[in-house]
């Protein structure tokens, strides 16, 4: 699997450890920025993320800035990205079972690296479920994206 993973200042750190994660478990990762703490803009990075998903030169994305609320919404205002913040281990499994999630979104500043890592493995593992209720509402979902509301 191909995971894309781009992070503001705040989540530089992190996303740091995220790699060195995701490589040690045999992912393809491909690191769309930042390179250090110095202040950059979260959209940029969190638009980088979600355009490599819905080009399809990723297969899921991942986003970290400092509350993780930024970057999902910067992630979600690209057109067939599914954004979430997730700091559980149950929402990063659900949001992809039942609602397709391919862009999970980190905050830095609110969880540690265990927590992070954790999260991204429940989150890089789950597959979407097909059941007949999820993908009625996924078209749901997708038409007001399509549609912009």
């Amino acid at each position: 699997m191909r995971v894309v993973i781009g992070a503001d200042h705040a989540g530089y750190p992190l996303k740091q450890e995220l790699l060195a994660h995701l490589e040690q478990r045999g992912f393809v990762t491909i690191d769309v920025g930042t390179d250090s703490t110095e202040p950059v803009d979260y959209p940029d990075y969190a638009a980088a993320v979600a355009r490599a998903v819905v080009a399809g030169k990723a297969d899921k994305g991942i986003v970290v800035c400092g509350s993780g609320a930024g970057a999902s919404i910067a992630a979600n205002k690209i057109t067939g990205a599914r954004s979430a913040v997730v700091h559980d281990h149950y929402t990063a499994h659900q949001a992809v079972e039942h609602d397709d999630m391919n862009v999970l979104a980190l905050g830095a500043r609110v969880i540690g690296p265990t927590t992070a890592t954790e999260i991204a493995d429940a989150y890089l593992d789950a597959r979407f479920s097909g059941e007949e209720r999820h993908v009625r509402r996924l078209r749901k979902v997708v038409e007001l994206d399509r549609n912009r509301g």
